[in-house]
């Protein structure tokens, strides 16, 4: 093959693959948040001190609640759908919003999950820590954090 055979190809390419990059901009994700009962928050049930709420609302409620903040690459196609899908997954998985619609064995079990996913470093997710350094917990804070859902696993909600 020649070179301006290739040339030509390498061209076509590009151009292809910008064309396709702009026209996925068009399919958007929905942002909008579920519906937030203020009442069924972990928040408003167990009343953390200031110092765990800011934890919690920093390096968790992104993923884990109905209370997302989206940045501004989730305007950026494919990165949105990726970004929409983690949270999706991790409201899923476990979702602070909806704490008081947890049986009492189920809010436990999350409880225990959490202290591990905390103290084990596997939570906040490495890709999230890249865009939110606010939400890199220190080691006393990892501990704090774990130590306050072991806290509250045996405790009654009213």
């Amino acid at each position: 093959m020649n070179n301006q055979k290739r040339k030509k190809i390498f061209k076509y390419t590009f151009i292809g693959l910008v064309l396709v990059l702009v026209l996925i901009q068009f399919i958007r994700i929905d942002k909008t948040n579920p519906r937030l009962i203020e009442s069924e928050d972990i928040i408003a049930i167990h009343e953390p001190s200031k110092e765990i709420e800011n934890m919690l609302r920093v390096a968790c409620y992104d993923c884990h609640s109905n209370e997302t903040t989206y940045p501004w690459y989730s305007n950026v196609a494919p990165v949105s759908w990726w970004l929409q899908h983690h949270i999706e997954e991790g409201r899923e998985e476990l979702n602070f919003s909806v704490w008081g619609t947890y049986s009492q064995k189920k809010a436990n079990h999350k409880l225990h999950e959490s202290a591990e996913e905390i103290e084990e470093m596997h939570m906040p997710l490495d890709s999230y820590l890249w865009t939110h350094g606010d939400a890199d917990l220190s080691s006393e804070q990892r501990k704090s954090l774990a130590d306050w859902f072991e806290s509250i696993m045996t405790k009654t909600r009213s």
